[in-house]
């Protein structure tokens, strides 16, 4: 059993995943690296400190997922904070230019097997981990699920015809709309319990997912991600917010 504080981070090898651990782990956490390839974990890990320790994790293998549960239960007996960050944009690397492989995503033109793959781990694979880690977290005083979501999925957003991202809501957004739904579903049927589970949105983040074209720095990024794992009791449930407030569904 471990006195600090345990957290989990999927994909947390790079970007804003790595972030998000390093600041977690400055508050005191003792921090899960989750990555596909456990090398790029250590990598991670290493470059955090003695707090941060990888985890092999692959949120779209049932076995990887079950196996990350009964470590944590053996090493830990319990887990705090758990950050759903693990997501792509479209199949195979990240290295589209950017907005040009967001086209590509388009409901139009996209492959349904190119779809499959990117719903598998931003929607499915957030499901089967956090069901996975759910009797860690009931085993904690107070467990905090945060998923990353995006404004880019906000459907009341893109509603709006004045809104340029309109013409790139595709794949990646329409998972993103998919993951805050089921962000509601998990806050409401734990809502008799001291779980709460909110949605982080980090803004268009400098990452390997739009190939570096966002704007903000992945300090940023992570900030309201963070915020939202430190809530106390009287924090919300089933809320999407940035580091500026609600975002519209």
């Amino acid at each position: 059993m471990n006195n600090k504080q345990v957290a989990l981070v999927s994909g947390a090898n790079k970007g804003i995943g790595l972030q998000i651990a390093k600041d977690l782990v400055a508050k005191g956490f003792t921090v899960l690296v989750g990555s596909r390839h456990l090398e790029n974990g250590e990598t991670a890990a290493n470059s955090i400190g003695k707090d941060a320790h990888a985890l092999q994790l692959d949120v779209t293998d049932a076995n990887s997922v079950t196996a990350a549960a009964e470590h944590i239960q053996r090493e830990y007996g319990r887990l705090d904070v758990l950050i759903n960050n693990a997501g792509i944009s479209h199949p195979g690397k990240e290295d589209g230019a950017f907005p040009a492989s967001v086209q590509s995503g388009l409901l139009t033109v996209a492959p349904i097997e190119d779809i499959r793959v990117v719903f598998e781990t931003n929607v499915f694979g957030v499901i089967a981990l956090t069901q996975a880690m759910l009797p860690l977290l009931h085993q904690a005083p107070a467990g905090r699920i945060v998923n990353i979501g995006s404004s880019g999925g906000s459907l009341t957003w893109n509603s709006n015809p004045d809104n340029p991202h309109r013409a790139m809501f595709g794949t990646y957004s329409a998972s993103k709309s998919a993951l805050h739904a089921i962000t509601l579903a998990f806050a409401f049927a734990l809502e008799s319990t001291p779980i709460k589970v909110n949605i982080a949105c980090p803004g268009f983040t400098s990452t390997a997912l739009n190939n570096f074209a966002g704007t903000r720095s992945v300090e940023e990024g992570a900030r309201e991600a963070v915020r939202l794992a430190l809530i106390g009791a009287d924090g919300p449930t089933g809320t999407f917010s940035d580091e500026n407030g609600v975002v519209a569904w």
